[in-house]
Parts: structure tokens; C-alpha cells; sequence
């Protein structure tokens, strides 16, 4: 692991994380095809069948625990955060067909090798705060929601209860993208259409439903939120909310390169929102002190979305993972590291 500098004479991990990856385990893999219905494995049992998308082929190799470490290093990662796939749908099923499903995920997912760290997933259509406290007391890091399940005031009074539960206990919460339904779409459209817009409308509700609800929750957006924070001008005008200087609102960054991430940085700094450590990025020096003081308030955090994507190339990765240990919580991002990977 690398180290940083805290104070003359004092040294602190700086742990590596990225946030946001899939890896499905053997038991969910069999939950899968065990169903005959979407969401589903079909065939050879690596065909992915869903409501709304076309059929996509799983390659097995991008569920080789192993192989996913031994990729995790060469990225330069100490841990890696697992979650559901929302796009699946589970959060959406009846609570009975998500039991099993949602049983599956977890036991596998914490289960894995150090390394791994997990996110809860919870059904949104019956949600049991119960649930949710076991998981998170068998290691989860916070709990992990479709945006489609946060997109009104209907949604946020629905998943209240799993809220409280986060809120209460300290725990983040992190909005993915849900399924998406655009039956005859190109396969490209989903990710580029269907999931942005639902990341955009998700930040909004956070704003109008959320935040007001549950003052002191921790909420981490994928995706840089759609790029939702761009629009604060144009929400200004209009009369609308504005998120980008809420200390408790963190965004990471799957799918995204630097071209969107400095974007997204300016429009944070432009809300008073934070340093978020860009100015490297562009040929700017800054002092050891400036350094540290933008890594501690940065509010970017590197998430690949794994195996559908590698890792973006940040300007100041220290201030990504500084970031992620704030969000997550320092104890609990260094306990579920591996303490070899170099």
C-alpha cells in the first residue's frame, strides 16, 4: 500500500479503493439459472436474459475471483467494492422472488477473498430494515439502491426505512443505475441513454426528497451522477436545487474520463464545494500542505464498474481514495484490504 503523509512523525495508510464493481459469485450464478424468468441465466448457462434489453453473453472469465485480484493489482487496488447488479432488476421483483436472489448475492459476495468488500442490496418493493441491519452487521459496507427506486417522493417514502437504518448508523448509501426498458434500443443505448437520464433524475430527487428527509445521510452517486452537478446553472435559473456543495454528496466515477471528471470538479469548486484536486491535472503546482488539504475535502471517488469497464486516469488518484476512506469510513475501508497488494 501506499503511504501519506499525515502530520511530521505520523504516517497513515492511504488505501487504494475502487467502489464500484460486479463479480458474481457461484451461488448467485445458480440463483440465476435456477429462475424462469427474467432476470436469468439461459443456455450454456451464460446467456443473460432480461426484460427490455437485448440478450448479452457473460463471459465467465469476468467472474474469476482470482483473475479479478490479479487485475485489481495491476490497477494498482487494495480493495474493491462489490455490488448487485441493478440493471437486473432484483431490487424490483416481489419480495419472495428477491429473497433468494438477494440471499445469494450477499453470502457470496462477503464470502470473497480479502480484497473484496461488499454493498448491500435490499428489495424496494417490500423493504425490511431487519434485513438490511444484518447484513450490514456481517460486513457490508452501506447499501447500494437502483435509482429507480429514488426517483420521487413515492421512492423515498418507500425505501424510508432502509434510510433510517444507513442514516442512523453512519453508513453510505450508493445510487446505481436500475433497469433500463427500451425494447428494439441498440445495445449501446441503455448504458448511454437510459442509465444517464435515470442518474440525472436521481440526484434531483436526492435534492428534493431526499436531503430533506435524512439530513446527515452519506450518499455516493455512480456514474458522476450522469453529469447532473453541469446543469446547476441552468437549476439556478429555474428556480431549481443545487447539491454540488453538500459535503455529504460524493460522486465516482464509472464509465468516465478526464474530460468529465475536470468538468464535474469545476462545477463542485464553483459550488464552494470543495477542492477537488484538478488543478494537477492541468500543469498547475500546488504545495505538500494544498495537496493534503484538497485530498481531505475531495468528493470524487474512482469507481470502474468492473468488468464493464476499466478504471478512469485521474489527475490526483491520492485525493480519489481519500475521498473514498471519508465516505466509507476509515476502519472499515482497511479492514477488508489485502494487505499485499502492492
Amino acid at each position: 500500500m501506499s503511504i501519506e503523509e499525515k502530520t511530521p512523525g505520523e504516517e497513515r495508510l492511504a488505501v487504494r479503493v475502487d467502489v464500484h464493481q460486479h463479480l458474481w459469485t457461484e451461488g448467485f450464478i445458480a440463483a440465476l439459472r435456477g429462475r424462469a424468468t427474467a432476470p436469468r441465466l439461459v443456455g450454456d448457462g451464460w446467456t443473460l436474459v432480461l426484460d427490455g434489453e437485448p440478450d448479452y453473453r457473460v463471459d465467465p472469465r469476468d467472474h474469476d475471483p482470482a483473475l479479478r485480484l490479479g487485475i485489481n493489482r495491476v490497477d494498482q487496488l487494495d480493495l474493491a467494492l462489490i455490488s448487485l447488479s441493478s440493471p437486473l432488476g432484483i431490487e424490483h421483483l416481489p419480495a419472495a422472488e428477491a429473497a433468494p436472489l438477494l440471499e445469494a448475492y450477499h453470502r457470496g459476495a462477503l464470502a470473497l477473498p480479502a480484497g473484496f468488500g461488499a454493498w448491500a442490496a435490499a428489495c424496494v418493493t417490500d423493504p425490511d430494515p431487519a434485513d438490511l441491519t444484518h447484513w450490514l452487521d456481517a460486513g457490508c459496507v452501506g447499501l447500494q439502491l437502483p435509482a429507480t427506486a429514488l426517483a420521487n417522493a413515492a421512492g423515498y417514502a418507500r425505501c424510508e426505512p432502509l434510510l433510517r437504518v444507513l442514516q442512523e448508523r453512519d453508513k453510505p448509501l450508493f445510487v446505481h443505475a436500475g433497469r433500463a426498458a427500451s425494447p428494439g434500443a441498440p445495445p449501446w443505448w441503455a448504458a448511454n441513454v437510459d442509465y444517464v437520464q435515470q442518474m440525472h433524475g436521481a440526484y434531483y430527487a436526492f435534492a428534493a426528497f431526499g436531503r430533506p428527509a435524512h439530513p446527515t445521510l452519506k450518499v455516493c452517486f455512480a456514474m458522476l451522477s450522469g453529469l447532473a452537478p453541469l446543469h446547476r446553472e441552468r437549476a439556478a435559473a429555474r428556480g431549481g436545487p443545487d447539491l454540488a456543495a453538500d459535503s455529504g454528496v460524493w460522486f465516482e466515477t464509472s464509465s468516465y474520463g478526464p474530460v468529465a471528471v475536470a468538468a464535474l470538479g469545476s462545477a463542485l469548486d464553483s459550488a464552494g464545494g470543495g477542492d477537488t484536486s484538478l488543478e494537477a491535472g492541468f500543469g498547475h503546482r500546488q504545495t505538500k500542505h494544498a495537496k493534503a488539504a484538497s485530498a481531505a475535502r475531495a468528493r470524487i471517488v474512482l469507481g470502474s464498474d468492473r468488468p464493464y469497464a476499466p478504471p478512469a486516469i485521474l489527475p490526483d488518484p491520492a485525493a480519489a481514495h481519500a475521498a473514498a476512506a471519508e465516505l466509507l469510513g476509515a476502519c472499515a475501508v482497511t479492514r477488508q484490504t489485502v494487505t499485499d497488494a502492492s
